[in-house]
């Protein structure tokens, strides 16, 4: 019977002698827990299957490093940041097209106060913390894609399966029901 390896044995045999066996064991191992979290972000499966997949390919190439003195059971969170990393690339058009566009959309308003600096402009006392774990499931879902994730109205709504009426509709119940929770 074999022995069962930690993480970080595993992750130092891949990154250290290309173990192709301990490569196998994370992927199966992390796979599917990453697949299921990612879900929970994007409802379009075809863009989670190749985000997994891009996440290990980057573990097998040697792209994501691991931090040497991090080799522990902190593998998951690992694969959680190269993952969700490559999920918003993935929705916002990837790579440099992406950031072109996305630094010419500020270049083009950058006199205009963003969202979040509406929302604590207005902030002067109040539980920020408190006002969003009173929001919805689904208006929390649209502040976490807009708001903490940057992307447009209609990247968070390929990112959570809605049409883009919808995301700018629970955006807007999302910020009068803050502004109303903090006032």
């Amino acid at each position: 019977m074999s022995e069962t390896r930690s993480d970080g044995e595993l992750l130092r045999a891949i990154a250290a002698d290309r173990d192709r066996h301990a490569f196998e064991e994370l992927y199966r191992r992390y796979a599917p827990w990453l697949a299921a979290r990612l879900r929970g972000r994007c409802a379009d499966a075809g863009i989670v299957d190749d985000v997994v997949q891009e996440t290990f390919l980057a573990v097998w190439r040697g792209t994501a490093r691991h931090r040497q003195e991090g080799y522990s059971d902190d593998a998951a969170g690992w694969l959680w940041r190269i993952g969700s990393r490559r999920l918003v690339d993935a929705v916002r058009g990837d790579g440099a097209r992406g950031r072109l566009r996305q630094a010419l959309y500020r270049l083009r308003h950058r006199d205009e106060a963003s969202a979040e600096e509406r929302v604590l402009a207005g902030v002067e006392h109040g539980d920020l913390a408190g006002a969003l774990t009173r929001l919805s499931p689904e208006l929390r879902a649209v502040l976490q894609a807009t708001v903490i994730d940057g992307l447009t109205t209609r990247e968070a709504a390929v990112l959570l399966g809605i049409p883009p009426g919808t995301v700018k509709t629970r955006a807007q119940r999302a910020r009068k029901q803050l502004r109303e929770a903090l006032a």
